[in-house]
Order: C-alpha cells, then structure tokens, then sequence
C-alpha cells in the first residue's frame, strides 16, 4: 500500500463512535456488581458498547497506519506493533492496546468463556485505557498536521 494522507473525516467518525460507546457504558449500572448482573440487558449492552468501542480503536490504528505510513496490518494484535513501530504509541501504550485487541478477540471468538464478573469489572475499571489511547492517538494526528487530508 501506498503512504497517503490520514483522513481527518475517518479519525473524527472512529473517536466520535469511541466516545459514544463509551457513553453508553457509564450509562449502565456500574456501581455495584450484584445490580449490573440483575438485569440481562445490562451485559448484552456492555457487551456490545464495548466490543464496539475496541473495534473502533483499533480501526483508528489501523487507518493511521495504512494512510499515514502505506503499513497494511490484517490482524487487530498488529496494530499495536505497528503504532509504537512508527512513534505514535509507545511501548506501555502499544502492550495496553495488544491486550485490548485481544480481549475483543475473545469476545468475538471465544464470547462463552467471558464470565459477567469479568465483563463488569473491565466496564467499571478499565474505560479510562481506551480513552487513554483514543487521545493518545488523536493527539499525534494533531502534532503531524501535514499528514491529514482535512477536505470533507
């Protein structure tokens, strides 16, 4: 692949869905295990707000790393690589994310083998690293201007 511009409409839809799915997670009954466990509805949400929100964010990495550098990664786990490979995440961040990538894996492959208590504990604890890499990641577009196509 070819090095192209980032394209700013990609970045702002992908932490824009980020942000969104992150709404509805702290929107659910968080503060109590027992309470978020109650209701069925809760964990199909959370569920879903955050394999939603972990898609995103990797997606983000991996528009970055075609556009912004012709780098094609087809697996989630090397979009982490990638990133701290090119100086926009460093290696905490990149390690952070790898888990992350993986998680979502698990959700999507190996969903029977996530227990509730697990999937509440990452909601109640955890939202703060995908936001973390979010901003991380649109701050670094934000320091390379010259490399964002900014046309709508």
């Amino acid at each position: 692949m070819t090095k192209e511009q980032i394209s700013e409409k990609v970045v702002t839809g992908r932490l824009g869905w980020i942000e969104e799915m992150l709404a509805g997670i702290t929107a659910l009954p968080l503060e109590n295990e027992m309470v978020f466990k109650q209701d069925p509805r809760n964990v199909a949400a959370a569920e879903s707000y955050l394999r939603r929100a972990l898609e995103a964010l990797l997606d983000l990495g991996r528009h970055l790393l075609a556009k912004g550098f012709g780098l094609v990664v087809t697996e989630y786990k090397g979009i982490p690589k990638g990133l701290e490979q090119v100086g926009i995440l460093t290696s905490d961040e990149a390690r952070l994310m790898r888990e992350m990538a993986g998680y979502r894996n698990r959700m999507v492959h190996f969903y029977a083998e996530v227990s509730m208590t697990e999937l509440y504990r990452i909601c109640a604890e955890q939202m703060k690293d995908v936001t973390r890499l979010a901003k991380r990641m649109a701050q670094w577009v934000e320091e390379h201007p010259e490399r964002v196509d900014r046309s709508l």
